[in-house]
């Protein structure tokens, strides 16, 4: 029997924030839903949402990207996993990773929240830390800069060369999780290139 998968793309509202490094989780699901020719719509959980599948006759695929800033995505993440009966095994949350060097995915279940506040903020949304994560390497800033001011910057012209690659890769992942399962993924995606 199919079931159905959330996955949360994260990153903050609007044009201002749209090609920062912060927002690289809702490009991931951008690319899932372009993949299926599917455009975003409105949701009553405070997020844009596709309805679609894994495959055809498959698990049911909700993309989403909450409507509000980064640091407090548990609220529309708990609505959307009410309204759709999710369970947390089942639902991806897609994001920036810091301590990842950048053009790398990672995958984890589960875990501290490494300082990032979206994060934190579904974790204790959904009471429990114990969902996957596609976790995108965009690296640490270089020097001394605050990684504030490093996430919520563009990615630089190297970067941005490379990055259609890095989000079609995470967007690999994300699908290759839900069909084969985590050890799968991280077999394929922890393996140096």
């Amino acid at each position: 029997m199919a079931s159905t998968w959330l996955v949360v793309g994260l990153g903050n509202p609007g044009p201002r924030y749209a090609d920062t490094r912060h927002n690289i989780g809702q490009m991931v699901v951008d690319e899932l839903a372009s993949r299926r020719g599917e455009s975003f719509r409105e949701h009553k959980g405070g997020a844009r949402v596709v309805e679609t599948w894994l495959r055809p006759g498959g698990d049911k695929f909700v993309l989403a990207k909450p409507n509000t800033f980064m640091n407090v995505s548990g609220t529309p993440v708990a609505a959307l996993v009410r309204f759709y009966s999710v369970p947390p095994e089942q639902v991806i949350v897609v994001h920036d990773e810091l301590d990842i060097p950048f053009d790398t995915v990672k995958l984890k279940i589960g875990g501290g929240h490494g300082g990032h506040n979206g994060v934190r903020d579904i974790a204790r949304a959904l009471t429990t830390p114990e969902f996957p994560r596609v976790r995108v390497g965009i690296g640490r800033p270089p020097g001394r800069q605050n990684p504030a001011d490093w996430v919520l910057s563009p990615f630089g012209k190297d970067e941005r060369a490379n990055l259609p690659i890095l989000v079609s890769d995470a967007a690999d992942a994300v699908e290759l999780l839900v069909e084969d399962g985590l050890l799968a993924a991280q077999q394929k995606h922890h393996a140096p290139r």
